[in-house]
Protein backbone atom coordinates (compact mmCIF):
# COMPACT_ATOMS: atom_id res chain seq x y z
CA UNK A 1 0.00 0.00 0.00
CA UNK A 2 2.89 2.16 0.50
CA UNK A 3 4.67 1.60 -2.39
CA UNK A 4 1.46 2.01 -4.46
CA UNK A 5 0.39 5.36 -2.54
CA UNK A 6 4.28 6.62 -3.40
CA UNK A 7 3.93 5.63 -7.02
CA UNK A 8 0.14 7.36 -7.34
CA UNK A 9 2.51 10.18 -6.15
CA UNK A 10 5.33 10.08 -8.67
CA UNK A 11 2.90 9.83 -11.38
CA UNK A 12 1.24 13.08 -10.38
CA UNK A 13 4.22 14.84 -10.45
CA UNK A 14 5.54 12.78 -13.86
CA UNK A 15 1.83 14.01 -15.47
CA UNK A 16 3.12 17.56 -14.38
CA UNK A 17 6.23 16.95 -15.93
CA UNK A 18 4.87 15.17 -19.42
CA UNK A 19 2.61 18.92 -19.21
CA UNK A 20 5.86 20.62 -19.10
CA UNK A 21 7.53 18.82 -21.80
CA UNK A 22 4.54 19.26 -24.21
CA UNK A 23 4.86 23.00 -23.76
CA UNK A 24 8.31 22.95 -24.47
CA UNK A 25 8.16 21.44 -27.35
CA UNK A 26 5.14 23.42 -29.02
CA UNK A 27 7.44 26.68 -27.61
CA UNK A 28 10.45 25.70 -29.61
CA UNK A 29 8.13 24.72 -32.83
CA UNK A 30 8.30 21.01 -33.04
CA UNK A 31 4.75 20.26 -33.64
CA UNK A 32 5.20 16.77 -34.29
CA UNK A 33 6.64 15.98 -31.07
CA UNK A 34 4.60 18.13 -28.93
CA UNK A 35 1.68 15.57 -30.84
CA UNK A 36 3.85 12.44 -29.32
CA UNK A 37 3.99 13.86 -25.78
CA UNK A 38 0.18 14.61 -25.93
CA UNK A 39 -0.33 11.57 -26.78
CA UNK A 40 1.93 10.08 -23.64
CA UNK A 41 -0.22 12.47 -21.35
CA UNK A 42 -3.32 11.33 -22.50
CA UNK A 43 -1.81 7.65 -21.75
CA UNK A 44 -0.40 8.03 -18.66
CA UNK A 45 -3.61 7.10 -16.54
CA UNK A 46 -4.33 4.24 -19.09
CA UNK A 47 -3.81 0.68 -18.39
CA UNK A 48 0.23 -1.07 -19.13
CA UNK A 49 -0.18 -0.83 -23.33
CA UNK A 50 1.08 -3.56 -25.82
CA UNK A 51 1.52 -2.29 -29.32
CA UNK A 52 1.61 -5.42 -31.25
CA UNK A 53 3.39 -4.88 -34.78
CA UNK A 54 4.95 -7.02 -37.82
CA UNK A 55 4.14 -7.77 -41.28
CA UNK A 56 0.92 -8.53 -42.98
CA UNK A 57 -0.59 -11.87 -42.40
CA UNK A 58 2.61 -12.41 -39.67
CA UNK A 59 -0.54 -13.81 -37.75
CA UNK A 60 -0.76 -10.77 -35.22
CA UNK A 61 -4.75 -10.39 -35.63
CA UNK A 62 -5.05 -13.83 -34.07
CA UNK A 63 -1.87 -13.80 -31.74
CA UNK A 64 -4.12 -10.94 -30.11
CA UNK A 65 -7.33 -13.40 -29.94
CA UNK A 66 -5.52 -16.52 -28.24
CA UNK A 67 -3.96 -13.89 -25.88
CA UNK A 68 -7.27 -12.33 -24.54
CA UNK A 69 -8.98 -15.75 -24.14
CA UNK A 70 -12.33 -14.47 -25.04
CA UNK A 71 -13.91 -17.25 -26.78
CA UNK A 72 -14.39 -15.82 -29.79
CA UNK A 73 -12.30 -13.89 -32.15
CA UNK A 74 -12.17 -10.39 -31.30
CA UNK A 75 -9.82 -9.40 -34.37
CA UNK A 76 -11.18 -10.66 -37.74
CA UNK A 77 -8.69 -12.86 -39.46
CA UNK A 78 -8.95 -14.14 -42.78
CA UNK A 79 -6.83 -15.54 -45.78
CA UNK A 80 -6.23 -11.63 -47.05
CA UNK A 81 -5.21 -8.91 -45.34
CA UNK A 82 -8.02 -7.80 -42.12
CA UNK A 83 -6.62 -5.22 -40.10
CA UNK A 84 -7.17 -2.11 -42.14
CA UNK A 85 -7.18 0.14 -38.94
CA UNK A 86 -5.40 0.45 -35.80
CA UNK A 87 -7.62 -1.02 -33.64
CA UNK A 88 -6.86 -0.08 -29.46
CA UNK A 89 -8.42 -3.00 -27.62
CA UNK A 90 -9.32 -1.39 -23.85
CA UNK A 91 -11.54 -2.77 -20.92
CA UNK A 92 -15.18 -1.61 -21.18
CA UNK A 93 -17.82 -2.91 -18.85
CA UNK A 94 -19.76 -3.18 -22.45
CA UNK A 95 -18.89 -4.37 -25.35
CA UNK A 96 -18.30 -1.14 -27.73
CA UNK A 97 -16.37 -0.01 -30.65
CA UNK A 98 -15.61 3.60 -31.17
CA UNK A 99 -14.58 4.45 -34.21
CA UNK A 100 -11.81 7.58 -33.93
CA UNK A 101 -10.81 8.13 -37.76
CA UNK A 102 -10.98 6.17 -40.83
CA UNK A 103 -7.31 5.02 -39.54
CA UNK A 104 -8.12 4.43 -36.16
CA UNK A 105 -10.78 2.65 -34.11
CA UNK A 106 -11.17 2.01 -29.93
CA UNK A 107 -12.76 -1.46 -29.14
CA UNK A 108 -14.41 -1.78 -25.43
CA UNK A 109 -14.31 -5.12 -24.36
CA UNK A 110 -15.35 -6.68 -20.76
CA UNK A 111 -12.12 -8.79 -20.85
CA UNK A 112 -10.60 -9.70 -17.56
CA UNK A 113 -7.10 -9.32 -18.85
CA UNK A 114 -7.67 -5.89 -20.11
CA UNK A 115 -8.28 -4.39 -16.44
CA UNK A 116 -4.57 -4.59 -16.50
CA UNK A 117 -3.25 -3.90 -20.12
CA UNK A 118 -4.42 -2.59 -23.49
CA UNK A 119 -3.78 -3.84 -26.54
CA UNK A 120 -3.25 -1.91 -30.17
CA UNK A 121 -3.55 -4.26 -33.20
CA UNK A 122 -2.13 -2.59 -36.18
CA UNK A 123 -1.43 -3.36 -39.61
CA UNK A 124 1.92 -4.54 -41.46
CA UNK A 125 4.72 -2.71 -41.43
CA UNK A 126 4.61 -3.41 -44.70
CA UNK A 127 1.08 -1.78 -45.58
CA UNK A 128 0.63 0.07 -48.98
CA UNK A 129 -1.38 2.91 -46.59
CA UNK A 130 0.82 4.95 -45.90
CA UNK A 131 -1.48 6.60 -43.09
CA UNK A 132 -1.47 3.19 -41.37
CA UNK A 133 2.46 3.40 -40.41
CA UNK A 134 2.08 7.03 -39.41
CA UNK A 135 -0.56 6.19 -36.25
CA UNK A 136 1.58 3.05 -36.06
CA UNK A 137 4.28 5.40 -34.71
CA UNK A 138 1.86 7.71 -32.95
CA UNK A 139 1.14 4.77 -30.61
CA UNK A 140 5.03 3.39 -30.68
CA UNK A 141 6.53 6.22 -28.13
CA UNK A 142 3.22 6.21 -25.27
CA UNK A 143 3.60 2.07 -25.87
CA UNK A 144 5.00 0.53 -22.39
CA UNK A 145 5.58 -3.17 -24.20
CA UNK A 146 6.20 -3.66 -27.88
CA UNK A 147 5.11 -7.22 -29.12
CA UNK A 148 6.41 -7.86 -32.60
CA UNK A 149 5.18 -10.83 -34.29
CA UNK A 150 6.96 -12.65 -37.00
CA UNK A 151 6.36 -15.76 -39.29
CA UNK A 152 7.98 -18.44 -37.81
CA UNK A 153 8.73 -19.92 -40.92
CA UNK A 154 10.61 -16.27 -42.20
CA UNK A 155 11.49 -13.52 -39.40
CA UNK A 156 14.24 -11.75 -41.37
CA UNK A 157 11.94 -9.72 -43.55
CA UNK A 158 13.02 -5.99 -44.46
CA UNK A 159 10.02 -4.08 -43.57
CA UNK A 160 9.96 -5.91 -40.22
CA UNK A 161 13.09 -4.99 -38.94
CA UNK A 162 13.17 -1.08 -40.59
CA UNK A 163 9.82 -0.60 -38.44
CA UNK A 164 11.74 -1.99 -35.34
CA UNK A 165 15.27 0.20 -36.18
CA UNK A 166 12.78 2.66 -35.70
CA UNK A 167 11.20 1.11 -32.71
CA UNK A 168 14.18 0.68 -30.87
CA UNK A 169 16.82 3.24 -31.77
CA UNK A 170 14.74 6.17 -31.50
CA UNK A 171 12.54 5.39 -28.87
CA UNK A 172 14.78 2.07 -27.04
CA UNK A 173 10.86 0.40 -26.08
CA UNK A 174 11.29 -2.70 -24.27
CA UNK A 175 10.46 -5.43 -26.95
CA UNK A 176 9.40 -8.91 -26.85
CA UNK A 177 9.92 -11.01 -30.12
CA UNK A 178 6.80 -13.63 -30.96
CA UNK A 179 7.51 -16.29 -33.65
CA UNK A 180 3.81 -16.66 -34.34
CA UNK A 181 2.20 -20.06 -36.87
CA UNK A 182 5.03 -22.51 -35.55
CA UNK A 183 2.94 -25.18 -35.85
CA UNK A 184 3.28 -24.72 -39.61
CA UNK A 185 6.96 -25.77 -39.37
CA UNK A 186 9.33 -28.69 -37.90
CA UNK A 187 10.68 -28.23 -34.69
CA UNK A 188 14.24 -28.16 -35.88
CA UNK A 189 13.91 -26.03 -38.53
CA UNK A 190 11.81 -23.29 -35.61
CA UNK A 191 14.64 -24.03 -33.79
CA UNK A 192 17.17 -22.98 -36.31
CA UNK A 193 14.61 -20.20 -37.01
CA UNK A 194 14.25 -18.76 -33.28
CA UNK A 195 18.32 -19.14 -32.83
CA UNK A 196 19.05 -16.81 -36.00
CA UNK A 197 16.52 -14.23 -34.28
CA UNK A 198 18.07 -14.55 -31.47
CA UNK A 199 21.26 -13.59 -33.35
CA UNK A 200 20.22 -11.00 -35.33
CA UNK A 201 18.33 -9.39 -32.55
CA UNK A 202 21.54 -9.23 -30.41
CA UNK A 203 23.51 -7.77 -33.74
CA UNK A 204 20.51 -4.84 -33.74
CA UNK A 205 21.60 -4.07 -30.08
CA UNK A 206 18.69 -6.03 -28.13
CA UNK A 207 20.91 -7.61 -25.01
CA UNK A 208 19.28 -10.77 -23.96
CA UNK A 209 16.13 -10.79 -26.51
CA UNK A 210 13.07 -12.65 -24.97
CA UNK A 211 11.75 -15.03 -27.37
CA UNK A 212 8.33 -17.11 -27.80
CA UNK A 213 7.30 -19.56 -30.30
CA UNK A 214 3.61 -19.69 -29.97
CA UNK A 215 0.96 -21.23 -32.24
CA UNK A 216 -2.57 -19.01 -32.04
CA UNK A 217 -4.24 -21.87 -33.67
CA UNK A 218 -3.29 -24.83 -31.24
CA UNK A 219 -4.21 -21.90 -28.26
CA UNK A 220 -7.58 -21.28 -29.96
CA UNK A 221 -8.18 -24.92 -30.81
CA UNK A 222 -7.94 -25.87 -27.22
CA UNK A 223 -4.32 -27.36 -27.45
CA UNK A 224 -2.94 -25.20 -24.57
CA UNK A 225 -0.05 -27.67 -23.96
CA UNK A 226 1.18 -27.18 -27.94
CA UNK A 227 0.54 -23.18 -28.27
CA UNK A 228 3.23 -22.12 -25.68
CA UNK A 229 1.04 -19.55 -24.44
CA UNK A 230 1.34 -20.08 -20.89
CA UNK A 231 4.90 -18.51 -21.66
CA UNK A 232 3.93 -15.21 -22.73
CA UNK A 233 1.01 -15.39 -19.75
CA UNK A 234 3.81 -16.11 -17.48
CA UNK A 235 5.64 -13.23 -18.55
CA UNK A 236 2.96 -10.64 -18.78
CA UNK A 237 2.00 -11.66 -15.37
CA UNK A 238 5.75 -11.71 -13.85
CA UNK A 239 6.33 -7.87 -15.36
CA UNK A 240 2.60 -6.67 -15.44
CA UNK A 241 -0.29 -7.99 -13.69
CA UNK A 242 1.78 -8.97 -10.79
CA UNK A 243 1.68 -5.87 -9.37
CA UNK A 244 4.64 -4.25 -10.81
CA UNK A 245 2.76 -3.04 -13.73
CA UNK A 246 1.76 0.69 -12.24
CA UNK A 247 5.86 0.89 -11.10
CA UNK A 248 6.97 -0.26 -14.31
CA UNK A 249 4.80 2.11 -16.26
CA UNK A 250 5.63 5.05 -14.82
CA UNK A 251 9.44 4.32 -15.59
CA UNK A 252 8.32 3.55 -19.28
CA UNK A 253 6.70 7.09 -18.87
CA UNK A 254 9.93 8.51 -17.45
CA UNK A 255 12.32 6.83 -20.05
CA UNK A 256 10.24 8.04 -23.06
CA UNK A 257 10.17 11.64 -21.67
CA UNK A 258 13.87 11.59 -21.51
CA UNK A 259 13.93 10.45 -24.91
CA UNK A 260 11.92 13.37 -25.93
CA UNK A 261 14.07 15.52 -23.86
CA UNK A 262 17.16 14.36 -25.33
CA UNK A 263 15.88 15.59 -28.67
CA UNK A 264 14.92 18.75 -27.41
CA UNK A 265 18.33 19.04 -26.09
CA UNK A 266 19.72 17.87 -29.59
CA UNK A 267 17.61 20.12 -31.21
CA UNK A 268 18.59 23.21 -28.82
CA UNK A 269 22.12 22.38 -29.68
CA UNK A 270 21.42 22.83 -33.23
CA UNK A 271 19.75 26.16 -32.52
CA UNK A 272 22.47 27.53 -30.72
CA UNK A 273 25.11 26.39 -33.03
CA UNK A 274 22.89 28.38 -35.76
CA UNK A 275 22.56 31.26 -33.33
CA UNK A 276 26.98 31.56 -33.23
CA UNK A 277 27.19 30.98 -36.31
CA UNK A 278 25.49 33.50 -37.13
CA UNK A 279 26.95 36.20 -34.30
CA UNK A 280 29.91 35.25 -36.09
CA UNK A 281 29.10 36.22 -39.41
CA UNK A 282 27.74 39.38 -38.03
CA UNK A 283 30.79 39.59 -35.86
CA UNK A 284 32.58 38.98 -39.58
CA UNK A 285 30.20 41.81 -41.23
CA UNK A 286 31.89 44.24 -38.48
CA UNK A 287 35.54 43.75 -38.63
CA UNK A 288 34.75 43.45 -42.34
CA UNK A 289 33.73 47.05 -42.31
CA UNK A 290 36.35 47.72 -39.12
CA UNK A 291 39.26 46.70 -41.89
CA UNK A 292 37.70 48.06 -44.87
CA UNK A 293 37.49 51.69 -42.74
CA UNK A 294 40.77 51.74 -42.05
CA UNK A 295 42.38 50.89 -45.27
CA UNK A 296 39.99 53.72 -46.74
CA UNK A 297 41.21 56.01 -44.12
CA UNK A 298 44.59 54.78 -45.34
CA UNK A 299 43.52 56.16 -48.58
CA UNK A 300 42.69 59.22 -47.62
CA UNK A 301 45.62 60.01 -45.69
CA UNK A 302 48.06 58.71 -48.43
CA UNK A 303 45.77 61.39 -50.98
CA UNK A 304 45.52 64.39 -48.75
CA UNK A 305 49.38 64.12 -47.68
CA UNK A 306 50.18 64.21 -51.68
CA UNK A 307 47.66 67.08 -51.82
CA UNK A 308 49.87 68.67 -49.18
CA UNK A 309 53.17 67.65 -50.57
CA UNK A 310 52.30 69.31 -53.82
CA UNK A 311 50.46 72.27 -52.04
CA UNK A 312 53.84 73.11 -50.20
CA UNK A 313 56.24 72.64 -52.67
CA UNK A 314 54.63 74.89 -55.42
CA UNK A 315 53.79 77.32 -52.53
CA UNK A 316 57.68 77.44 -51.20
CA UNK A 317 58.75 77.91 -55.12
CA UNK A 318 56.31 80.92 -55.50
CA UNK A 319 57.57 82.27 -52.18
CA UNK A 320 60.96 81.89 -52.34
CA UNK A 321 60.29 83.69 -56.00
CA UNK A 322 58.65 86.01 -54.00
CA UNK A 323 61.34 86.64 -51.34
CA UNK A 324 64.23 87.26 -53.69
CA UNK A 325 62.02 89.69 -56.56
CA UNK A 326 61.52 91.69 -53.04
CA UNK A 327 64.93 92.41 -52.45
CA UNK A 328 66.28 95.95 -52.72
CA UNK A 329 68.40 95.79 -56.41
CA UNK A 330 65.00 93.74 -58.00
CA UNK A 331 62.62 95.93 -56.76
CA UNK A 332 65.22 99.03 -57.76
CA UNK A 333 65.36 97.10 -61.25
CA UNK A 334 61.59 97.09 -61.84
CA UNK A 335 61.10 100.50 -60.46
CA UNK A 336 63.52 102.07 -63.22
CA UNK A 337 62.28 99.73 -65.53
CA UNK A 338 58.69 100.32 -65.48
CA UNK A 339 59.31 103.68 -66.26
CA UNK A 340 60.10 102.67 -70.31
CA UNK A 341 58.21 99.04 -69.77
CA UNK A 342 54.56 98.71 -68.33
CA UNK A 343 55.28 95.01 -68.49
CA UNK A 344 58.52 95.37 -66.07
CA UNK A 345 56.36 97.26 -63.49
CA UNK A 346 56.12 95.51 -59.60
CA UNK A 347 52.70 95.46 -60.54
CA UNK A 348 52.63 93.34 -63.18
CA UNK A 349 55.26 90.91 -61.86
CA UNK A 350 53.29 90.47 -58.76
CA UNK A 351 50.36 89.67 -61.04
CA UNK A 352 52.25 87.37 -63.05
CA UNK A 353 53.12 85.47 -60.22
CA UNK A 354 49.82 84.92 -58.58
CA UNK A 355 48.98 83.72 -62.30
CA UNK A 356 51.85 81.58 -61.81
CA UNK A 357 50.30 80.13 -58.40
CA UNK A 358 46.97 79.51 -59.54
CA UNK A 359 48.40 77.61 -62.81
CA UNK A 360 50.85 75.47 -60.92
CA UNK A 361 48.45 74.30 -58.03
CA UNK A 362 45.40 73.78 -60.34
CA UNK A 363 47.62 71.31 -62.33
CA UNK A 364 49.43 69.80 -59.76
CA UNK A 365 46.48 69.00 -57.20
CA UNK A 366 44.74 68.24 -60.46
CA UNK A 367 46.48 65.36 -61.29
CA UNK A 368 47.41 64.24 -57.80
CA UNK A 369 43.38 64.14 -57.17
CA UNK A 370 43.13 62.15 -60.19
CA UNK A 371 45.61 59.81 -58.99
CA UNK A 372 44.30 59.20 -55.46
CA UNK A 373 40.46 59.23 -55.61
CA UNK A 374 41.10 56.14 -58.17
CA UNK A 375 42.65 54.01 -54.95
CA UNK A 376 39.85 55.65 -52.70
CA UNK A 377 36.97 54.69 -54.85
CA UNK A 378 38.40 51.22 -55.20
CA UNK A 379 38.86 50.85 -51.40
CA UNK A 380 35.22 51.66 -50.76
CA UNK A 381 33.63 49.43 -53.41
CA UNK A 382 35.45 46.85 -51.75
CA UNK A 383 33.70 47.49 -48.57
CA UNK A 384 30.22 47.08 -50.45
CA UNK A 385 31.45 44.39 -52.12
CA UNK A 386 32.81 41.96 -49.92
CA UNK A 387 29.85 42.81 -47.73
CA UNK A 388 27.93 41.71 -50.53
CA UNK A 389 29.69 38.29 -51.29
CA UNK A 390 29.38 37.58 -47.27
CA UNK A 391 25.54 37.70 -47.30
CA UNK A 392 25.26 35.49 -50.44
CA UNK A 393 27.86 33.07 -48.11
CA UNK A 394 26.53 32.94 -45.16
CA UNK A 395 26.42 29.33 -43.44
CA UNK A 396 23.00 27.55 -42.57
CA UNK A 397 23.12 24.70 -40.07
CA UNK A 398 19.19 24.70 -39.39
CA UNK A 399 17.32 23.41 -42.49
CA UNK A 400 14.46 25.04 -44.03
CA UNK A 401 12.26 22.09 -43.75
CA UNK A 402 13.60 21.34 -40.17
CA UNK A 403 9.85 20.36 -38.07
CA UNK A 404 11.36 21.84 -34.62
CA UNK A 405 12.74 25.21 -36.14
CA UNK A 406 10.47 25.65 -38.85
CA UNK A 407 9.48 28.70 -37.65
CA UNK A 408 12.84 30.13 -36.71
CA UNK A 409 14.45 28.68 -39.78
CA UNK A 410 11.49 30.34 -42.28
CA UNK A 411 12.17 33.17 -40.05
CA UNK A 412 16.10 33.42 -40.53
CA UNK A 413 15.81 32.27 -44.49
CA UNK A 414 13.20 35.43 -44.80
CA UNK A 415 15.50 37.73 -42.78
CA UNK A 416 18.87 36.78 -44.78
CA UNK A 417 16.61 36.78 -48.10
CA UNK A 418 15.75 40.44 -47.60
CA UNK A 419 19.03 41.51 -46.37
CA UNK A 420 20.24 40.23 -49.87
CA UNK A 421 18.01 42.19 -51.64
CA UNK A 422 18.01 45.11 -49.74
CA UNK A 423 21.57 45.02 -49.96
CA UNK A 424 21.16 44.33 -53.38
CA UNK A 425 19.35 47.78 -53.89
CA UNK A 426 21.60 49.70 -51.92
CA UNK A 427 24.56 48.74 -54.27
CA UNK A 428 22.02 49.86 -57.18
CA UNK A 429 20.64 53.08 -55.44
CA UNK A 430 23.27 56.29 -56.59
CA UNK A 431 21.54 58.49 -54.11
CA UNK A 432 23.34 55.76 -51.13
CA UNK A 433 26.89 57.24 -52.47
CA UNK A 434 25.77 60.94 -53.64
CA UNK A 435 23.31 61.60 -50.98
CA UNK A 436 23.64 65.46 -50.88
CA UNK A 437 23.16 65.42 -47.47
CA UNK A 438 26.83 64.07 -47.16
CA UNK A 439 28.02 67.54 -49.24
CA UNK A 440 25.34 69.60 -48.55
CA UNK A 441 27.44 72.48 -49.65
CA UNK A 442 27.93 71.03 -53.10
CA UNK A 443 24.50 69.96 -53.77
CA UNK A 444 24.85 70.64 -57.37
CA UNK A 445 27.10 67.96 -57.63
CA UNK A 446 24.78 64.98 -57.50
CA UNK A 447 22.14 65.80 -60.43
CA UNK A 448 25.31 65.54 -63.07
CA UNK A 449 26.47 62.48 -61.60
CA UNK A 450 25.91 60.07 -64.24
CA UNK A 451 23.43 56.76 -63.86
CA UNK A 452 24.38 53.94 -62.73
CA UNK A 453 24.78 51.66 -59.92
CA UNK A 454 25.95 53.61 -56.73
CA UNK A 455 29.22 51.34 -56.28
CA UNK A 456 30.04 52.42 -59.80
CA UNK A 457 29.75 56.25 -59.67
CA UNK A 458 31.63 55.91 -55.80
CA UNK A 459 34.64 57.67 -57.90
CA UNK A 460 32.97 60.45 -60.03
CA UNK A 461 31.72 61.50 -56.36
CA UNK A 462 34.28 61.13 -54.75
CA UNK A 463 36.70 63.06 -57.64
CA UNK A 464 33.75 65.87 -58.41
CA UNK A 465 33.53 66.51 -54.37
CA UNK A 466 37.58 66.53 -53.37
CA UNK A 467 38.09 68.66 -56.32
CA UNK A 468 35.52 71.36 -55.34
CA UNK A 469 37.01 71.24 -52.11
CA UNK A 470 40.95 71.85 -53.35
CA UNK A 471 39.44 74.52 -55.75
CA UNK A 472 37.77 76.69 -53.13
CA UNK A 473 40.20 76.49 -50.81
CA UNK A 474 43.05 77.13 -53.17
CA UNK A 475 40.94 79.72 -54.50
CA UNK A 476 40.49 81.37 -51.65
CA UNK A 477 44.24 81.07 -50.84
CA UNK A 478 44.69 83.18 -54.35
CA UNK A 479 42.46 85.61 -53.37
CA UNK A 480 44.46 86.76 -49.84
CA UNK A 481 47.55 86.53 -51.87
CA UNK A 482 46.32 88.40 -55.19
CA UNK A 483 45.27 91.35 -52.12
CA UNK A 484 48.54 91.02 -50.39
CA UNK A 485 50.14 91.54 -53.49
CA UNK A 486 47.80 94.36 -54.83
CA UNK A 487 49.13 96.16 -50.94
CA UNK A 488 52.58 96.39 -52.07
CA UNK A 489 54.42 99.38 -52.66
CA UNK A 490 57.89 100.05 -52.85
CA UNK A 491 58.14 100.98 -49.49
CA UNK A 492 56.94 97.81 -47.66
CA UNK A 493 59.49 95.93 -45.93
CA UNK A 494 59.86 92.73 -47.24
CA UNK A 495 60.17 90.56 -44.80
CA UNK A 496 56.75 91.64 -43.60
CA UNK A 497 55.42 90.99 -47.36
CA UNK A 498 57.11 87.60 -47.41
CA UNK A 499 55.80 86.94 -43.94
CA UNK A 500 52.20 87.76 -45.13
CA UNK A 501 52.28 85.24 -47.88
CA UNK A 502 53.17 82.68 -46.05
CA UNK A 503 50.70 83.33 -43.03
CA UNK A 504 48.11 82.75 -45.77
CA UNK A 505 49.41 80.50 -47.58
CA UNK A 506 49.72 78.23 -43.84
CA UNK A 507 46.24 79.25 -43.38
CA UNK A 508 44.88 77.38 -46.75
CA UNK A 509 47.21 74.47 -45.92
CA UNK A 510 45.04 74.13 -42.80
CA UNK A 511 41.95 74.10 -44.37
CA UNK A 512 42.67 72.15 -46.92
CA UNK A 513 44.02 69.32 -44.36
CA UNK A 514 40.65 70.15 -42.37
CA UNK A 515 38.29 70.30 -44.99
CA UNK A 516 39.36 67.31 -46.78
CA UNK A 517 40.51 65.16 -44.01
CA UNK A 518 36.51 66.08 -42.63
CA UNK A 519 34.88 65.50 -46.28
CA UNK A 520 36.74 61.65 -47.11
CA UNK A 521 36.65 60.08 -43.60
CA UNK A 522 33.15 61.82 -43.06
CA UNK A 523 32.13 59.88 -46.31
CA UNK A 524 33.80 56.78 -45.72
CA UNK A 525 32.56 56.55 -42.31
CA UNK A 526 28.76 57.81 -43.54
CA UNK A 527 28.65 54.68 -46.67
CA UNK A 528 30.04 51.90 -43.57
CA UNK A 529 27.77 53.29 -41.19
CA UNK A 530 24.97 53.00 -44.05
CA UNK A 531 26.25 49.02 -45.11
CA UNK A 532 25.27 48.50 -41.63
CA UNK A 533 22.11 50.07 -41.29
CA UNK A 534 21.11 46.88 -43.55
CA UNK A 535 21.59 44.39 -40.97
CA UNK A 536 19.35 45.76 -38.43
CA UNK A 537 16.59 43.19 -38.89
CA UNK A 538 19.40 40.82 -38.35
CA UNK A 539 20.29 42.22 -35.37
CA UNK A 540 16.79 42.57 -33.64
CA UNK A 541 16.22 38.70 -34.67
CA UNK A 542 19.37 37.79 -33.34
CA UNK A 543 18.54 40.21 -29.88
CA UNK A 544 15.22 37.75 -30.28
CA UNK A 545 16.55 34.44 -30.32
CA UNK A 546 19.41 34.59 -27.47
CA UNK A 547 16.24 35.42 -25.43
CA UNK A 548 14.61 32.17 -26.73
CA UNK A 549 17.95 30.36 -26.56
CA UNK A 550 18.48 31.07 -22.54
CA UNK A 551 14.66 30.60 -21.76
CA UNK A 552 14.25 27.04 -23.63
CA UNK A 553 17.46 26.27 -21.72
CA UNK A 554 16.36 27.36 -18.38
CA UNK A 555 13.35 25.09 -19.20
CA UNK A 556 15.17 22.38 -20.22
CA UNK A 557 17.73 22.00 -17.05
CA UNK A 558 14.15 22.30 -15.08
CA UNK A 559 12.40 19.49 -16.60
CA UNK A 560 15.87 17.55 -16.48
CA UNK A 561 16.23 18.11 -13.22
CA UNK A 562 12.63 17.02 -11.72
CA UNK A 563 12.62 13.88 -14.10
CA UNK A 564 16.31 12.71 -12.51
CA UNK A 565 15.04 13.37 -9.35
CA UNK A 566 11.86 11.26 -10.48
CA UNK A 567 14.01 8.31 -11.68
CA UNK A 568 15.81 8.05 -8.56
CA UNK A 569 12.58 8.37 -5.87
CA UNK A 570 11.23 5.12 -8.42
CA UNK A 571 14.56 3.38 -8.21
CA UNK A 572 14.71 3.65 -4.30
Amino acid sequence: MILNQRTIVLRARSEDLVKDLQHLSQEIGHQQLAATVGELRNRMSEPFMFVIVGEVKAGKSSFVNALLEAGREICAVAPQPMTDTVQQIIYGEKEETVVVNPYLKKMFLPVEILRDIAIVDTPGTNSIVERHQEITENFIPASDLVIFVFEAKNPYRQSSWDFFDYIHQDWHKKIIFVLQQKDLMPPEDLAVNERGLYDFAVKKGVQSPVIFAVSAKAELEGHYDQSNFSAVRDYIRTHVTGGRGAALKLKNNLTTSRNILDRIRKDLDTRAEQFRNDTLFRQDIRQTLDNQEKKSNHQVNILIENLLNGYDRITKSIGDELDSGLSFPSMLKRSFMGIFSKQASITDWLNELAKKLELQLNAELRTKLNDGVVDLADSVQQMAKMIDLKIKNSSTVIKNDSYVFEDISEKRAAVLHELQDAFARFMARSENFTDTRLFPENATVSPNIAAGSGAAIIGMILAAVTNLAVLDITGGVLAGVGMLFAGITAGVQRRKIVKGYYDEIATGRQRMDEALNGKLLGYVRTIKSRIDDNFSELDAMLGNEIQQIERFNERYATIESTLEEIDRELTV
